[in-house]
């Protein structure tokens, strides 16, 4: 094996808790399963001595792959890794099958369970091989070559239902295999930490309540003024605002606290650890692969770093079109300035790497509206591109960075591994109104040695009686909670906004080494206002780790994605992010009344506005000389900068100062246009989630009233992003927690609450 730069991995281990218990597949599923695996990700050899477990190439293919391989990594002896990677299979990982073993038993939900095992045993049966591949033979006793011949006709299928299963199963197999592979950060020279992070930066202490166990199964009791259902960006604002008041707060979330050392975690960990539901959230038509943070500290533990303020037309919108004249008052912006403030958010200090830099060049040159996105990280230069596996060094400026700690001083206290169940409600109002009781749910420790992989953690049933709950579980789940908890508005869980996004990439001639450096420091917003009405489309870098890029692109053949992958140290990425017009909905799985489950599928209206997007970051890159641009839409093909060749009588326009007009590119374009985003053939991704409880006048128009109350009850809040009237076309942190900081002053101004003079002039 040829060496490699290597890199110290600082961090102290995060290990997985314990896998499933049991397994709803058979050894004959499992059989379909790596099947379909290793054909997505084969091994491959020049002389296959079994075609079942390796995928045959004729000798002048496979030493031009080779070839290609070595001259990508560019290190000494690289043909030997090269071979490596090549004879590399996914089923064969240990890592990789845990984590499918994980993700069906754990992370499905029921139903999805379910068509799975369906169509496995379809796959499994004579008759049903039949119908789904052509073959009366089952899928697993065909060769690796047949088999991806079948995998790629179902992408030309008439039935939607086998262009949607090749799109599911080759997704799957892709995000597992690039989080694992043993060889793949070898070939891009990946290193497991930031390049830029020499130590781990400095915490604030969290100290956190501990249940004693109980073999009387009688519930702990605890008391408090408020207690904050959630630890991220808007109830850690509302924590502050509420203990700076005096007041006894808790703070719960049912996931655990990692300190600098952890952090960033490796992928297969980070997912795991700080997402949630593993990273494995998806919309019931599996159009949308939903991305939200589930850790202490909420999203802003995993997020970017982008600090945008809510836009002037969409304040407008709120106050205008649902009633809400805050949002045009002098008091929010004081709130949008004081968050900011806080975490220290400014541009002074970004040094954008390559792929920011693009966006900033290509648009001048293209005479677009381009700005530098501020950053959350205390006036400092943070080159990190690792941060949304968690931030190593601190600099990132979230919420258990500066307002938990603050809550902290002021004297809230904190419980972590609290999983609220319900929220309680005692004897009404006169008005016919439910009075908050406080929350009750199960709290789960920490195993002996202070990880979450011991079968030595305990369990407790744990209420907390507070007449004040403020419910800040996120878009997904807040809703959830509430309808677990008896509520039936039927606004609860509506109008969920996701701003959808579809991707475009770029293949440059030099090492561009894309994960350094700060993740998203430039938005181009030239398209943002598409329809006149504040509807459109923003250009954004999006994260360049790998086990975050390389899964959202096409699958074709088990050769092209490997040489694809190998190619991303050369790469830079981007996002078309619509702020969508029509939503979607949240609702409690009908089995498991804990999981949420999300019906959205972005519209044709939304779609028109992503597909342009698309096609000017195309010619930004191109403008900018790209050497290969390349999309998320699986029926387009990779646009190849051409070469002239006076020879062959060759004329390229464009060679020395490409412009969008030239015609070679024209015709590219031309054919992502035409190809469009075709469903279900298309996937999209969502890291922003709002509205879902959404803020107005009334009960028959929202969730929530313009004081964050929930209609209905008495002392029941919601501090999130799912309070948004519609979606803020902006990534929604700031947002989020200046709408927090207003619920949470009103509150505390309401109810005469003694406060003192410097904390008077915190609020």
């Amino acid at each position: 094996m040829p060496e490699v730069a290597t890199y110290q991995i600082r961090q102290a281990p995060s290990p997985l808790p314990p896998g499933p218990s049991s397994d709803v597949l058979t050894a004959e599923h499992w059989g379909i399963l790596s099947a379909i695996a290793d054909t997505v990700i084969p091994s491959f050899a020049q002389f296959a001595g079994n075609r079942l477990l390796q995928h045959p190439l004729r000798g002048e293919i496979y030493r031009a792959s080779c070839k290609r391989l070595e001259h990508g990594i560019g290190l000494p002896d690289g043909n030997v890794l090269a071979t490596s990677y090549l004879a590399e299979s996914a089923f064969t990982q240990k890592e990789f099958k845990d984590g499918l073993t994980r993700l069906i038993n754990v992370q499905l939900h029921e139903e999805a369970r379910k068509q799975l095992i369906f169509i496995l045993n379809a796959l499994g049966s004579r008759a049903g091989s039949l119908l789904l591949t052509g073959y009366t033979t089952p899928l697993d006793c065909l060769p690796i070559q047949t088999r991806e011949e079948i995998l790629h006709g179902w992408t030309k299928a008439r039935l939607p239902l086998l262009r949607q299963l090749h799109r599911s199963l080759t997704t799957l197999v892709k995000v597992l295999w690039v989080r694992t592979s043993p060889t793949l950060g070898l070939m891009l020279n990946y290193p497991r930490t930031p390049v830029h992070q020499n130590a781990p930066g400095t915490s604030y202490p969290f100290t956190f309540v501990q249940i004693p166990p109980s073999t009387d199964n009688v519930p702990e009791v605890l008391e408090a003024d408020v207690v904050v259902v959630g630890s991220g960006c808007g109830s850690a604002v509302a924590a502050k605002t509420f203990a700076e008041a005096g007041m006894k707060v808790i703070v719960v979330d049912k996931s655990y606290y990692w300190p600098p050392e952890h952090l960033p975690m490796s992928e297969h960990e980070g997912f795991a650890h700080l997402f949630a539901n593993g990273g494995a959230l998806q919309s019931d038509d599996s159009s949308m692969a939903i991305v939200a943070g589930s850790a202490w500290g909420g999203g802003g533990t995993v997020n970017w770093s982008a600090s945008l303020q809510t836009q002037g037309f969409v304040r407008r919108e709120w106050s205008n079109k649902f009633g809400l004249s805050h949002f045009t008052s002098a008091a929010y912006q004081a709130d949008l300035d004081a968050v900011c403030d806080r975490m220290g958010v400014g541009t002074a200090a970004i040094e954008h790497n390559k792929t920011n830099q693009t966006l900033l060049d290509g648009a001048r040159k293209l005479g677009w509206n381009a700005k530098a996105v501020p950053q959350n990280t205390g006036g400092k230069a943070h080159n990190c591109g690792y941060c949304t596996l968690g931030c190593g060094s601190s600099g990132k400026q979230g919420p258990a960075e500066t307002f938990l700690p603050d809550a902290g001083r002021a004297g809230a206290t904190f419980i972590e591994g609290f999983d609220v169940q319900e929220v309680m409600f005692e004897n009404g109002t006169a008005a016919g109104e439910k009075r908050t009781a406080g929350v009750r749910g199960i709290w789960t420790s920490r195993d002996s040695s202070g990880g979450m992989a011991g079968t030595d953690r305990s369990s407790r049933q744990l209420i907390i009686k507070a007449p004040k709950v403020v419910v800040s579980c996120g878009s997904i789940y807040t809703p959830v909670l509430l309808r677990r908890s008896g509520l039936t508005n039927p606004h609860i869980g509506r109008h969920l906004h996701m701003h959808p996004v579809c991707l475009v990439g770029a293949v440059w001639d030099e090492d561009t080494m894309p994960w350094e450096g700060s993740i998203l420091t430039t938005v181009i917003n030239e398209f943002e206002n598409l329809d006149g009405e504040g509807y459109g489309v923003k250009l954004e870098a999006i994260c360049m780790l790998p086990g975050f890029f390389l899964p959202l692109f096409p699958w074709r053949s088990g050769l092209e994605y490997k040489e694809f992958a190998a190619k991303m140290k050369r790469m830079t990425g981007y996002i078309s992010l619509a702020r969508d017009r029509y939503g979607g909905r949240v609702y409690p799985d009908p089995v498991d009344c804990s999981r949420a489950r999300i019906q959205y599928t972005p519209s044709k209206y939304d779609k028109a506005h992503i597909l342009e997007g698309m096609v000017h970051l195309a010619e930004l890159l191109y403008v900018e000389g790209a050497r290969e641009i390349f999309t998320s839409v699986p029926s387009t093909p990779s646009f190849v900068r051409p070469f002239a060749d006076p020879e062959a009588k060759v004329l390229v326009t464009g060679i020395h100062a490409p412009s969008i007009n030239d015609a070679e590119f024209q015709a590219w374009v031309g054919k992502l246009r035409r190809a469009g985003l075709p469903s279900p053939d298309t996937g999209f991704a969502s890291a922003h989630q709002m509205g879902s409880c959404r803020m107005g006048t009334s009960a028959d128009n929202s969730a929530v009233d313009p004081n964050g109350r929930v209609w209905g009850t008495q002392g029941l809040y919601v501090c999130d992003a799912s309070v948004f009237p519609s979606a803020s076309g902006v990534n929604p942190m700031v947002t989020n927690m200046a709408i927090s900081r207003g619920i949470a002053r009103r509150i505390v101004e309401r109810e005469g609450i003694s406060v003192s003079t410097a904390a008077r002039a915190r609020l």
